[in-house]
């Protein structure tokens, strides 16, 4: 008997069949086939159509419980929309199975064609996805990969200590300085041929050289050990331009638009060392903490120290302190700041140390205990709402003059970092810097 199974099918009638008694899965496939026998006609005799193929085989599905069944009966048809339903009707005249009442009640006539059809839709899109994903690039980016691979492919070495560079030095009047291979790399990708690299945090001789025939421009990361290459270059060699990435970036790892930001906005030498050399508010420091020079003797590396005694004779300079329209009057003088004790010192020190890079701060109480960290660029507003309670504050950065009104608003003791911008002299909380320490 030829038969076929629900993958086959179009149709499938789902029906629901209960009974006032106890019948096995046989008598309702029997009462279905003999119910029916002759109702609706020789072309839809359900025993004729089950041979040829075009009613697969009846599935039956029955509980018994406190002496009734119930259950599930599933018909696949091969008909077409019409024969299918008058098939399913046809079910719903069965009112006995053996000795006891049933009835069955059709429920749905289920499409297979549309739960396939929205298998293929759904299969079709994850492909087309998959094959976007995939698929051969357009030219433009085929051209693109191209010219990417043959620049990162020009990478050479340059002087007797093979440093790694572009193809352009030699023939370039100006000639970028990188820190490492990586980020020569990344600025031949985008173009930049101009290239070489220090390998390293110490000057090669093979720059010290270039910086004596070429224009020099410094491009280091964005972070503190990029500030510490600039120091170290500028104290060996004659660089003519500075500039960094953005902060907290690598020059390896930003955009072409970041790279021609940064050479757009580089600064001249003279100016960085203004800000990294030795500030005069260091010289300062420095004559406060070994006392005057004495004048008597001669100086051979600074003569000008002789006529020193003669300045007390064009009158003092006026440090007091000057009245002011309003407000607290500015300028107590240095020494009624408190001092820091030696325990203090290194402790701070050994804190400093350990925020460099990090662009946070520690908020300390009177037991040189941490309160709490908070970045730099809320320090201000969060030390301004503290009201008692911190006695010093440690950042990695620089003391401003809004972070020291705030520190004195909330009577802090010290504020300790990397450099600062504020006269010392002129402030009534101790401001210490990484030099001093």
């Amino acid at each position: 008997m030829g038969k076929i199974s629900q993958v086959s099918s179009k149709y499938i009638i789902h029906a629901a069949i209960e009974i006032e008694g106890f019948v096995d899965r046989p008598d309702i496939i029997g009462a279905i086939f003999g119910q029916t026998e002759g109702l609706l006609g020789a072309d839809l005799e359900l025993r004729e159509l089950q041979r040829s193929g075009r009613i697969g085989r009846i599935e039956v599905n029955v509980d018994t419980k406190s002496g009734k069944s119930s259950g599930a009966i599933i018909l696949p048809s091969s008909l077409d929309k019409a024969e299918t339903s008058i098939i399913a009707a046809s079910l719903e005249i069965i009112q006995r199975i053996g000795p006891c009442n049933a009835k069955i009640r059709v429920q749905k006539i289920e499409d297979v064609r549309i739960s396939k059809r929205t298998y293929v839709i759904d299969r079709a899109k994850e492909l087309l996805k998959l094959m976007m994903e995939t698929t051969a690039p357009d030219s433009q980016e085929l051209a693109d990969e191209v010219a990417t691979s043959v620049r990162v492919m020009e990478i050479t070495e340059f002087g007797r200590d093979r440093l790694p560079a572009g193809p352009g030095i030699d023939e370039a009047d100006e000639v970028v300085v990188v820190e490492g291979r990586a980020d020569v790399l990344n600025l031949l990708k985008h173009g930049f041929k101009n290239c070489i690299a220090m390998n390293g945090t110490s000057c090669p001789q093979t720059i010290r050289d270039l910086c004596g025939k070429k224009e020099i421009t410094l491009f280091v990361d964005g972070d503190r050990g990029g500030d510490l290459i600039i120091r170290e270059l500028m104290s060996v060699a004659e660089i003519d331009f500075v500039t960094k990435a953005p902060d907290g970036k690598e020059v390896e790892e930003i955009t072409k638009k970041e790279i021609h930001k940064a050479l757009r906005s580089k600064i001249a030498a003279e100016q960085v060392k203004l800000e990294f050399g030795e500030p005069k508010n260091a010289l300062r420091r420095k004559t406060m903490l070994e006392g005057p020079v004495p004048a008597q003797g001669p100086s051979h590396d600074r003569p000008e120290r002789q006529d020193r005694p003669e300045r007390p004779m064009r009158g003092p300079p006026q440090i007091g302190p000057r009245p002011e329209p309003r407000g607290e009057p500015r300028g107590t003088p240095r020494n009624d700041a408190p001092r820091l004790t030696p325990e203090e010192r290194k402790r701070f020190g050994v804190i400093l140390e350990g925020l460099i890079g990090t662009r946070g701060a520690f908020i300390l109480d009177n037991k040189m205990e941490v309160m709490g960290k908070v970045p730099t660029s809320e320090l201000p507003k969060t030390v301004k709402s503290l009201q008692e309670g911190v006695y010093a504050v440690v950042l990695d950065g620089v003391i401003d003059s809004e972070l020291v009104e705030s520190a004195e608003s909330s009577r802090v003791q010290h504020l300790v970092g990397t450099d600062s911008k504020v006269n010392p002299a002129q402030a009534r909380v101790d401001i210490v810097t990484a030099d001093m320490l």
